[in-house]
């Protein structure tokens, strides 16, 4: 989650190239991260000398050098995972190790090793120093390249890109690198859909493998100091982030803290206010349940059913009532016959329809019965009487269905 705190967001790419002559031709390239988006900010060529980029960048920018030419050598060899004082002499016989800066960079089978003495690339990084700017890696040739070779539209095994002539293998690998200034792309370049100079290639290069260094193998010299220097700048952000998270946590602990009690005291508040209520009216509690009975009572005896809607159901019935069955008579919980009788008391039997109707045969009410069985809300129906009226000349019938 903090990743983004982990790492560089902005860098000032910055390629210089030596000439035979000792002049130096420099171009920068400016990136940034906005919103895990990554921009290109700026674009310079033709700079003559470090002292321009005060121009264009604020004091303690961070730089990502290049340096090829003059005074950078390179040398292809086996692979070798590292170069120490051991194999550095088969690179430079009679050479003192700790006289160079060294960049071992691996593709394939091949180690591309490209060396320049200390006090030349010290040089440069002081100049860039003493203009106020803060320098993080020193990449040496135009390896960098490899870290955006994706993002080029370059699919061809020849790269040309700035007099840089890149060979590669059918598994993309490096095999052969050599510099000629004559020679330049032989098409417009592209990083994914943005036009970009040709010259920009190395510098946008090195800054890009710096902002994400996280994700990168960067291809670096081995500057010790420019290490440290980085290293202590990941380390500043991360104590950073992981302060403000601290500090986060701390708010929302004090937010929900807040919050749950100030929910408790108003609940408390209210279970107060129900106490006091509470024993206010202790005295009445009987009062309004004896009037709750007298009401539960009464509304049972009118044969209340917890507000069914009985002209729904009735419609129902009639629906699915055959054209030659009719009815005479319906009625919703009924009055209890037996319980007149007994205890001289006017009860209804809940729950229950009560159809008498006219057929002249019974085989239509059967139908009608079949067809009622069929709605969810009817838990059952039965054929009470069926008699034949012969003075009428039909059927009567009287069916009752529980709901």
């Amino acid at each position: 989650m903090l990743e983004p705190y982990y790492r560089i967001n902005q860098a000032v790419g910055l390629n210089i190239g030596i000439l035979p002559n000792g002049e130096a031709t420099l171009s920068a390239c400016e990136i940034i991260i906005r919103d895990n988006k990554l921009d290109i900010e700026k674009k310079l060529v033709g700079l003559k000398s470090i002292e321009e980029l005060n121009k264009h960048f604020p004091a303690k920018t961070f730089i990502a050098l290049n340096l090829f030419g003059k005074s950078v050598l390179q040398k292809r060899i086996e692979k070798v995972d590292q170069v120490d004082q051991g194999n550095f002499t088969q690179l430079l016989p009679n050479a003192n190790f700790d006289d160079f800066y060294i960049q071992n960079f691996i593709s394939g089978t091949t180690s591309f090793i490209s060396v320049i003495r200390k006090a030349d690339a010290d040089k440069w990084i002081n100049l860039i120093k003493k203009q106020g700017f803060t320098p993080l890696i020193l990449s040496l040739g135009p390896f960098s390249i490899q870290t955006i070779l994706p993002q080029l539209n370059v699919y061809d095994n020849e790269i040309i890109i700035d007099g840089h002539i890149i060979q590669r293998g059918e598994h993309s690998e490096w095999v052969s690198y050599r510099y000629d200034p004559s020679v330049s792309a032989s098409f417009p370049l592209k990083i994914e859909s943005e036009p970009i100079d040709e010259k920009l290639i190395i510098p946008y290069a090195v800054a890009f493998q710096t902002v994400l260094a996280a994700k990168f193998n960067l291809v670096q010299a081995n500057v010790s100091s420019l290490e440290i220097t980085f290293q202590n700048i990941i380390a500043t952000k991360k104590l950073q982030a992981r302060s403000i998270l601290m500090l986060l946590i701390v708010f929302i602990l004090l937010l929900i803290n807040f919050f749950v009690f100030s929910w408790l005291n108003l609940s408390n508040a209210k279970l107060a206010n129900r106490v006091n209520l509470s024993a206010q009216s202790t005295n009445d509690i009987q009062g309004i349940k004896d009037q709750v009975k007298e009401k539960e009572a009464l509304l049972k005896d009118l044969g209340w059913d917890s507000g069914v809607n009985k002209s729904a159901l009735i419609d129902q019935l009639a629906a699915l009532l055959p054209t030659d069955v009719s009815w005479t008579e319906l009625t919703i919980n009924p009055i209890d016959q037996s319980a007149v009788r007994v205890q001289k008391a006017l009860q209804f039997v809940d729950g229950k329809i009560r159809v008498v109707g006219t057929a002249e045969r019974i085989i239509p009410v059967n139908e009608w019965i079949a067809r009622v069985k069929t709605k969810k809300w009817v838990k059952n129906i039965q054929l009470d009487s069926y008699t034949y009226n012969s003075e009428l000349n039909t059927g009567q019938f009287i069916v009752l269905i529980d709901y």
